[in-house]
């Protein structure tokens, strides 16, 4: 189960963030290229549902993720994630909920790549009143291949690894403060792979 608080900025007030104390020890930085899937009556879109593969540094990932909630920003949803050999899809060794597997397993040979997010992710993981959150900032573009559909992306995700789920609230709070004035991050409930078939259907 992934339980995180998505957040937008501008890039007016990126340099802000950065002079965060919490942020001071530094990040881990790694570039993530992400291609998402759909059938052509885009069954997992109409179920709320992502498939991605994703490469990370020189190891594959595939990722399910289902519907869940998500609520001012905060979203909770299963999410299944382990290395793979791109192009396979093999949702029956991923995903452990049978049902879901099986479903996934009928769709695989009518899947296609749809759209890319290609981005930058800094990443934190900082201790707050009790709970472990790993902050995510990710910078890049969401796009569709072959085509010149593109957006930029920039966002800050307060993903929770362990601890009460209201310390991600607390923590947002806490950033909104730098030593050089406020940050605006404004909660959003539209993921990166709704931006990216938003940005499909814009060919179709």
């Amino acid at each position: 189960m992934e339980t995180e608080l998505k957040l937008c900025l501008t890039e007016a007030d990126l340099p802000r963030l950065l002079t965060h104390p919490l942020l001071a020890a530094g990040a881990r930085s790694q570039r993530l290229l992400n291609t998402y899937f759909d059938t052509p009556n885009l069954a997992l879109q109409q179920r709320r549902m992502a498939v991605r593969e994703r490469l990370a540094g020189d190891q594959w990932l595939l990722t399910v993720k289902t519907a869940g909630q998500s609520t001012h920003g905060l979203s909770r949803r299963q999410e299944w994630e382990a290395p793979a050999t791109p192009g396979a899809l093999q949702f029956d060794i991923l995903v452990d909920d049978t049902t879901l597997a099986a479903e996934l397993m009928a769709m695989k040979p009518h899947l296609s790549a749809l759209f890319c997010t290609d981005f930058e992710r800094q990443r934190w993981v900082i201790h707050h009143a009790g709970a472990r959150v790993e902050v995510a900032l990710d910078q890049g573009h969401i796009h569709v291949p072959g085509t010149d559909l593109s957006e930029s992306l920039l966002e800050l995700e307060l993903e929770l690894l362990s601890g009460p789920e209201e310390t991600l609230m607390a923590l947002a709070n806490l950033l909104r403060q730098t030593p050089q004035g406020p940050v605006r991050l404004t909660p959003s409930d539209v993921s990166k792979a709704q931006r990216g078939m938003a940005l499909w259907q814009r060919t179709h």
